[in-house]
């Protein structure tokens, strides 16, 4: 058998095919380098562009934070929103008016006579929601009607019941009060009070405020509806003393806090009159006056004024911290045996 002829390439041929497949395949590879060498070009740019960036930041808070105060005030935050110019004025106002009611603004003030003289005392007597045979038993003694009392009015002395509000607003013992008011017009109606035994300390800054805002007295006096009154007498007493400023009169006591719960005059905070629980001197209770500068004082600062259990020792506790002439006067002994005494127990 014949065999096949076979051709074997020659040198050259051999070179020739080596060069075009190395030609062929180097093309890719070249551009494959091209372009990674462009993407980490890239990357690299945007890495030192990042750190660029996060120094300069770094820079400026660090320069923003030395220069902000560590810790925000009221002041400043009051400056950042635009408030600080207002606050400032609201203050000033604030401290004119105290400043005008301190030198005898008073709020809606209304003259106890036609002619808008000064009057010499308004007089308030204390009264509850079941004290009405009291009031008629007083308006048929020492506290006239009608014309008899615009007559006093004229004279320069008024004189009101003085009594709060029902905790049970507009129900039928406001409705009563109301009515009786209406009929009589002697009443000093205290909106904004409580009518309750334990808030009958309370009572007494509400009274004040509201008779300097009504009237303008030289005068002004707190009485329990237990008093029967020489009102001609006290009237005396007070014109005695006209033109005396800072005055507290009264009958001058002190004695012991009672410190035991359910006792009688018990006082829950026994604790601030010291180791002795003696009172400090004030004016008993039944029957208490106050010059028109202190009762202005009582009623500047009511707001903050602390109370205790009973009316006169907050009274008293008031006036330690002002510059008062206590003036004990043994006639508004109330419960003496004095034959020139101007009140007594009913």
């Amino acid at each position: 058998m014949e065999s096949l002829p076979t051709t074997v390439p020659s040198k050259s041929e051999r070179r020739a095919r080596s060069s075009k497949f190395s030609q062929s395949s180097s093309k890719p590879s070249v551009i494959m380098a091209f372009f990674s060498c462009v993407a980490w070009l890239y990357v690299a740019g945007r890495l030192w562009q990042d750190a660029e960036n996060r120094v300069v930041l770094n820079n400026i808070l660090k320069k923003s934070y030395d220069q902000k105060p560590k810790v925000l005030t009221v002041d400043d935050k009051l400056m950042v929103l635009g408030c600080k110019d207002l606050e400032r004025r609201i203050v000033e106002t604030e401290m004119e008016l105290t400043l005008a009611k301190s030198q005898g603004y008073l709020k809606n003030l209304k003259s106890g006579s036609s002619s808008g003289k000064k009057l010499l005392a308004v007089i308030g007597v204390y009264s509850g929601f079941g004290s009405h045979l009291r009031r008629n038993t007083f308006r048929g003694s020492y506290m006239p009607q009608g014309d008899a009392l615009r007559k006093l009015e004229e004279r320069g002395i008024v004189i009101r019941f003085v009594i709060g509000r029902s905790p049970n607003r507009g129900d039928s013992l406001d409705r009563k009060i109301d009515e009786e008011n209406q009929a009589r017009k002697d009443f000093l109606i205290l909106e904004n009070h409580e009518e309750a035994q334990e808030e009958l300390a309370k009572k007494v800054k509400f009274f004040f405020s509201a008779a300097v805002q009504n009237w303008d007295a030289e005068f002004y006096i707190k009485v329990d509806d237990n008093i029967d009154l020489d009102l001609e007498g006290l009237i005396g007493l007070l014109e005695s003393r006209r033109g005396q400023d800072a005055a507290y009169i009264g009958c001058m006591k002190s004695g012991e806090v009672v410190a035991e719960e359910g006792g009688k005059w018990y006082e829950p905070e026994w604790w601030k009159f010291g180791d002795e629980k003696s009172y400090f001197r004030h004016a008993a209770g039944s029957l208490l006056i106050l010059s028109k500068t202190l009762a202005q004082y009582v009623n500047i600062n009511s707001g903050s004024l602390k109370t205790y259990a009973f009316d006169d020792t907050s009274i008293g506790s008031w006036m330690i911290g002002v510059q008062a002439t206590y003036i004990d006067d043994n006639r508004l002994c109330c419960s003496s045996i004095r034959q020139d005494k101007v009140c007594s127990v009913a």
